[in-house]
């Protein structure tokens, strides 16, 4: 026979469990919350391939956007061992070649899942705008290189002159923070306008900005649109201009002034220095004429002898400085508006980095002698022997081009694209604002617009103290169903003894 202390237990625990159970019941149906889980990150690869050197940059961006642009860092950047891919033009499997390392280094960091659905792009300057006829073989192996990595490629391009310039403009605004600011610039909360951007390269040099006036030459403009605001700037690239090709032009042009065919007097060069070029090596770019078809095979003595008025005077001759039809021009007769706010000038000699120079050249190269606008003739150089026990880190042909490329650049400045003493102190010279400054990133946010956002993933989901009570009368149910169990066994063997 049951005990009746058992049995009353046993209804107890069935009238419990029964009020819990409908307690849960009716907490699961309180109105739930709608809510979105974190957006997964995408990745992008773009190479950079210049004149000088080839990079590949690493970009990652949450998959939801800002204003239709995608918020976007820099992950990792890797630069190719070797020169550009436009020097490959007679190994066109080596530009393909040099590229893997870095493509290795980058699939160590895209997730394995996500490598597939990376984009990637090779973007060239103006070293592959130069190369024209042999452009597409180089293309054709580079193409062929990175198709054996798991990345979605897009393909190789010649970037533009202005595109270049334009995605420059990006990349210092969006990493000065002006871009995603511009709201308040806009309605005059001292928030500052985007800066203007100077891209100092080897081959080419861009200046964009936005202008105070319209645009009079639609071949120089550029329509852009980022986070929402729509931006009409200015922007040109002088291709020949670069620092490299344009002191290659300067060496050239001594030559041809020079009253003997064998011997050039170089007053940009330290006094003293001596080296030995031939006539294949020093016209082997289509920015350099030659007067008539030299002789590959002729040595030239080029001799420095460190004047710095005699230098700036031969520099200035590179640049037309009329502007013909035009209101106002940069030089070569090229249309520009006067230039206006702040300029970030990226520069490729160091000579320029950390600060700049005083207006008008009156501070001394960082090499300890005057080498720039306006130093006084009879301030010669120090020779070289002396310069590079100063400086024994630095290369040799950084110390022979100190002079001659600070003064190409202050001249650039100065007279080629018309800054005064009123805007000289707007330009800060750098190489990067916390990450390196290029066209790269500018064009990663460019393409961002083109990729659409993902939809974030969304659940639905109890609020915090709904699921803690939810959790708890479970918890109690299960206990006291375990505790019922028992007694119920309890009870069968209970009922199993006979009375004797």
């Amino acid at each position: 026979m049951r005990s009746p202390a058992l049995r009353a237990l046993g209804c107890g625990s069935v009238a419990v469990l029964g009020a819990l159970g409908a307690a849960a019941f009716l907490l699961l149906l309180t109105p739930a919350k709608d809510a979105a889980l974190p957006a997964r990150n995408k990745y992008g690869l773009v190479f950079d391939a210049g004149s000088t050197h080839t990079a590949l940059y690493v970009y990652r961006w949450p998959a939801g956007k800002e204003n239709g642009t995608g918020i976007v860092s820099q992950v990792e950047a890797c630069t190719a061992a070797g020169p550009g891919i436009s020097s490959y033009a007679d190994d066109p499997a080596g530009a393909g070649a040099s590229l893997k390392p870095c493509l290795d280094k980058a699939m160590e960091i895209i997730p394995a899942e996500q490598q597939r659905e990376t984009p990637t792009y090779l973007g060239a300057t103006a070293g592959m705008r130069l190369l024209s006829t042999k452009a597409q073989q180089v293309f054709a192996e580079v193409a062929k290189a990175i198709g054996e990595y798991p990345v979605e490629f897009r393909g190789a391009q010649v970037l533009t002159g202005n595109e270049e310039g334009s995605f420059g403009w990006i990349s210092v605004n969006y990493l000065l923070e002006t871009l995603v600011k511009v709201w308040a610039w806009a309605v005059g909360t001292g928030v500052s306008p985007p800066t203007g951007s100077l891209d100092l390269g080897g081959a080419s040099t861009q200046i964009t900005f936005l202008p105070g006036t319209t645009i009079e030459d639609s071949s120089t403009g550029a329509l852009l649109r980022l986070y929402g605001t729509n931006y009409s700037i200015y922007t040109h690239s002088y291709l020949c201009y670069g620092q490299k090709q344009a002191l290659k032009m300067l060496t050239a042009s001594l030559h041809q002034a020079s009253p003997s065919t064998e011997q050039i007097s170089h007053p940009c060069y330290p006094r003293g220095y001596e080296e030995n070029i031939t006539t294949a090596e020093l016209y082997d770019s289509p920015c350099v004429r030659a007067p008539s078809t030299p002789s590959a095979a002729q040595l030239l003595r080029v001799t420095g002898t460190g004047e710095p008025a005699a230098c700036s005077a031969a520099v200035q001759e590179l640049f037309n400085l009329s502007c013909g039809a035009n209101s106002t021009c940069g030089f070569n007769g090229v249309y520009q508006p006067p230039v206006r706010g702040q300029f970030f000038v990226r520069n490729l000699h160091p000579c320029f980095w950390g600060g700049g120079v005083g207006f008008w050249g009156t501070r001394a190269a960082p090499w300890g002698f005057p080498c720039s606008v306006g130093a006084p003739s009879t301030a010669p150089t120090p020779p070289p022997l002396q310069v590079q026990q100063e400086f024994p880190t630095t290369s040799r042909i950084q110390l022979r081009d100190a002079c001659a490329a600070s003064t190409y650049t202050l001249a650039l400045l100065l007279q080629g694209f018309r800054f005064n003493h009123t805007t000289w102190p707007n330009i800060h010279f750098a190489r990067q604002v916390g990450t390196y400054v290029g066209w790269t990133l500018g064009y990663m946010l460019n393409l961002t617009n083109m990729i659409p956002s993902e939809i974030p993933q969304r659940v639905v989901g109890l609020q915090r103290s709904n699921w803690i009570a939810v959790t708890v009368l479970l918890a109690t149910m299960l206990i006291l169903t375990f505790c019922l169990l028992i007694l119920t066994c309890c009870q069968k063997s209970s009922s199993g003894y006979v009375s004797l």
